[in-house]
């Protein structure tokens, strides 16, 4: 089977000749070297390394599969986690708002699904409801309203106009994209940022909230036209705007992609390789193969990417050590507590004045 070939600074590499299988462990080790470097930098301060904990309510294997290697990952990388196992759904949401208020948690992940979408006294679905629940502040896998929002309308950073508390994109698809940044002839950093896709065509078979349709937009937020393709529709998203496309077939998009994403959770699907062009990028980030890998590296130039999870874990330290980073750290905190005791001092100077004047008013009547 050809493997993909990785530079000294892992960039993939492919073969004109035929396709390439990618280990995206090579795109994963410089990420979580610099954690690494970053953990044990917090040791020698005497700091605790930032700690995530996981919420898990369900029976789904694969959640539990993502939780073991979560745990091996962490701990060899010196982070900290914990694992919390609820027996019965309806503690989640206590159990994630403890969370949430425990100074000593700097990220929360639930694995999904939970409820599915069922409906809550809240309107979405329990999932949804659930996903808004986690504080911005822990959520280690940017899908709370305010990283959600923030996607959608292509804000990067939290506190505009300063810009110094980048935003959390989900896990998921942001591996994608880390990979897709490594891959020959998809991202172009010669171009200014929001820019580099610019010129590019992709398709992204799955239109999830928790993976396709962020991977859509984050695509398209670097300028890429891309199509999000579902069991029953198909949309554009270009330019921060949303078009349906009903002249379209999943082949079509297919055909005219340089650049393909399946996330199919169907263990009979697979995509027609006749479909792919010669020096398409192919990523598979669902838990089955979507694709069948001997004819599909038989297409020339073909980069095939067929597990994220390497990748996505990376991203998972990578985002818990952002929110430390952004709100957790003791140097962070002590900032926070200067800000907040000069504003109190000047609301105190305030009140003085305006009380001073109000009784030197009365003492003038």
């Amino acid at each position: 089977m050809p493997a993909a070939v990785a530079d000294s600074n892992g960039v993939i590499e492919k073969d004109p000749e035929k396709g390439v299988k990618v280990d995206a462990g090579v795109v994963a080790k410089p990420f979580r070297a610099e954690i690494k470097m970053k953990t044990q930098k917090l040791k020698e301060a005497g700091i605790e390394p930032p700690l995530l904990v996981g919420l898990l309510a369900n029976s789904d294997p694969a959640a539990r599969k993502y939780a073991e290697w979560t745990g091996k990952a962490f701990k060899a990388d010196g982070l900290r986690y914990e694992l919390r196992v609820l027996d019965d759904p309806m503690d989640v949401e206590r159990a994630l708002n403890d969370a949430n208020d425990d100074p000593r948690v700097h990220g929360i992940m639930v694995y999904y699904p939970i409820f599915g979408q069922e409906e809550s006294y809240s309107g979405a679905s329990r999932d949804d409801y659930l996903r808004d629940t986690v504080s911005y502040k822990c959520d280690v896998e940017g899908l709370c309203h305010t990283y959600r929002s923030n996607l959608y309308r292509n804000v990067r950073f939290l506190d505009y106009p300063a810009n110094t508390l980048k935003c959390l994109s989900p896990c998921t698809s942001l591996s994608v994209v880390k990979i897709l940044e490594q891959c020959p002839g998809v991202y172009d950093k010669t171009k200014p940022l929001g820019s580099h896709m610019v010129g590019k065509t992709v398709t992204v078979i799955n239109r999830s909230e928790t993976v396709g349709r962020p991977l859509a937009a984050m695509l398209a937020n670097d300028g890429a036209d891309v199509y999000s393709v579902d069991i029953n529709s198909i949309y554009l998203f270009r330019g921060g705007r949303l078009e349906k496309c009903d002249d379209e077939t999943p082949e079509s998009c297919v055909r005219k992609s340089s650049v393909v994403i399946t996330g199919v959770p169907v263990k009979a699907y697979r995509l027609p390789t006749e479909w792919i062009q010669p020096n398409t990028t192919v990523v598979n980030v669902a838990s089955f193969k979507n694709v069948d890998e001997e004819s599909l590296l038989k297409v020339p130039g073909v980069v095939y990417v067929p597990l994220v999870g390497k990748v996505t874990v990376a991203m998972l330290e990578r985002n818990l050590v952002r929110l430390f980073d952004n709100f957790h750290h003791p140097l962070r905190q002590n900032e926070e507590t200067k800000e907040e005791s000069k504003s109190n001092i000047l609301v105190q100077w305030y009140t003085a004045a305006a009380v001073t004047a109000l009784l030197a008013v009365q003492l003038m009547k």
